[in-house]
């Protein structure tokens, strides 16, 4: 078994803004409703800096349904 170097496993979460490599610290929750049922959760990671710029473009949308701190975001 090969070890991966530190801080590049799965279990690291990062922002989900595109070529940003921080850590996630927000859970932004949001659905589709074209194609997703309403109960359906999909999840962008954000970090402190792009939490606003994510929210803001799937908020446009009608898509965001709520952000929770990354630690909360499977309740």
């Amino acid at each position: 078994m090969t070890e991966s170097a530190p801080g590049s496993g799965p279990d690291e979460l990062q922002c989900s803004a595109k070529g940003c490599r921080a850590a996630a610290v927000w859970a932004l929750r949001w659905n589709n409703p074209k194609i997703h049922t309403p109960d359906r959760r999909k999840i962008w990671l954000a970090c402190d800096e792009h939490r606003e710029s994510l929210s803001a473009f799937l908020d446009r949308r009608d898509f965001l349904k709520d952000v929770v701190p990354v630690e909360d975001r499977d309740a």
